[in-house]
């Protein structure tokens, strides 16, 4: 078996540690901060995040041994709905759910080297990294990606040592409450919690990555579920540790707002020069992160190159066999998000579409076994029906707190399932049935 195009349970594995572990858990207490300051309601905030993505991760084993191909969500839902559904699905999965995070990712590398190197420019060293990734991911077939196995647990080390570092040096713990009490209950029911997930959510995104390139797995219908809930229970476990050690470490009033939650609480706790130390490991650590969504991300264009004829340029290959026009594509949209909007726009902008994204895909398990179509000895979600409906139920709950709390971005986002809809009916075709 060609051991270039095929990869393993524990690649795959460390493909979505990889991937989840990025911004998110670096940059969004900052924001939660700005509604609550409960310690344990924040570290809820994480498992439920955690929560909602194990529920998600076995829903899609049982949609990925039904329905086994790549593309994530476009080839579920164009399968299970409308084509239309599917290409409007790859269009959310490609600008908000690769470009958007590419960008995010960019600008906090960027912010923590501004933060280590004082009058260095953020901007403009997310975009030197995009490009730098770009032009490798380009032309060199799966350097990223066997650069990011090398990585992980690298990555898992640092955090640990990051933490226990923390907890030793730390001048005095923090008066923050971690016990739960009954007062507690109308934050947690709150339209401020539910914003707050959005946040969280955000940052185990990843936990899917794998359903994006399922034709390169060995027995993607058998190791699905595996890869996910093992590697989303990590990163979960990583979360926790993070920001636990964040809140008993550092002033709530310092990181308040702040995005480089890492630089600040590694400045308060080490001083001026542990903290651009800190800065730049946790910028290093970032890298790996891009350039996974940098490898993973245009698959989906790859996919609908395949199936459009009208954007069958996205098809192209190399002679490495990288989906290069793909790869530039997807890096021109993340350096308009970074040039155009401002980083909390595109977090929220960004987990409305792609929790909208993801309600669908999980829905469509219903559909499915209506029509008999369950995957049979190979996975079946355990539990059926609960967490599916877990993962609806906590999904729907914050979209609808989001287009309440939040318009703007749920509107911008409702513009580009408009726009890719009206696209789709110029790009259609009839090379498909399906189609």
């Amino acid at each position: 078996m060609d051991t270039e195009t095929h990869y393993g349970r524990r690649t795959a594995t460390t493909l979505v540690i990889a991937s989840m572990v990025g911004t998110g858990v670096f940059t969004s207490l900052g924001f939660q901060l700005q509604e609550i300051q409960s310690g344990f309601v924040l570290l809820l905030l994480w498992v439920v995040g955690g929560v909602i993505a194990l529920a998600g991760a076995v829903s899609y084993a049982e949609l990925g041994a039904v329905l086994p191909r790549s593309g994530g969500e476009y080839n579920f839902l164009a399968r299970i709905y409308h084509p239309a559904a599917g290409f409007v699905s790859g269009c959310i999965s490609t600008i908000m759910g690769f470009a958007a995070p590419t960008a995010l990712i960019a600008i906090t590398f960027g912010t923590y080297i501004a933060s280590a190197f004082p009058g260095q420019s953020p901007k403009l060293w997310a975009v030197g990294l995009i490009l730098a990734l770009t032009s490798v991911h380009a032309t060199t077939r799966r350097a990223g990606a066997r650069v990011q196995r090398s990585t992980t647990f690298l990555k898992i080390v640092l955090i640990v040592s990051f933490c226990l570092a923390a907890w030793f040096w730390a001048p005095t713990a923090q008066p923050i409450n971690f016990s739960p009490s009954l007062g507690q209950l109308s934050l947690i029911t709150s339209g401020a919690f539910a914003v707050a997930l959005i946040y969280v959510s955000y940052a185990y995104t990843g936990w899917n990555t794998v359903t994006y390139m399922m034709d390169e797995l060995k027995e993607p219908e058998k190791v699905l579920s595996g890869i996910m809930s093992k590697g989303t229970a990590i990163v979960l476990c990583l979360y926790l540790l993070l920001n636990f050690t964040f809140l008993v470490t550092t002033p709530v009033d310092l990181m308040v707002g702040r995005v480089e939650i890492g630089y600040v609480v590694a400045n308060h706790v080490f001083g001026r020069n542990g903290a651009a130390f800190m800065g730049i490991v946790l910028a290093a650590l970032l890298i790996s992160t891009l350039s996974a969504l940098t490898l993973a991300g245009p698959r989906v264009l790859l996919v609908l190159g395949q199936d459009f004829t009208k954007l069958r340029g996205f098809a192209k290959t190399n002679l490495a066999g990288v989906p290069y026009i793909a790869v530039l594509t997807q890096s021109a949209l993340s350096l308009i998000f970074i040039a155009t909007a401002s980083f909390d726009f595109i977090l929220v902008f960004a987990g409305f579409a792609l929790g909208l994204n993801s309600f669908l895909t999980v829905f469509g398990i219903f559909i499915l076994r209506r029509q008999g179509r369950a995957p049979g000895p190979h996975y079946q979600i355990p539990f059926y029906p609960l967490p599916p409906l877990l993962f609806l139920a906590l999904m729907g709950w914050t979209l609808f707190h989001i287009v309440s709390l939040r318009p703007a971005e749920a509107w911008a986002s409702l513009s580009v399932i408009a726009i890719a809809t009206i696209v789709y009916v110029f790009l259609r075709d009839r090379r498909s049935p399906n189609h």
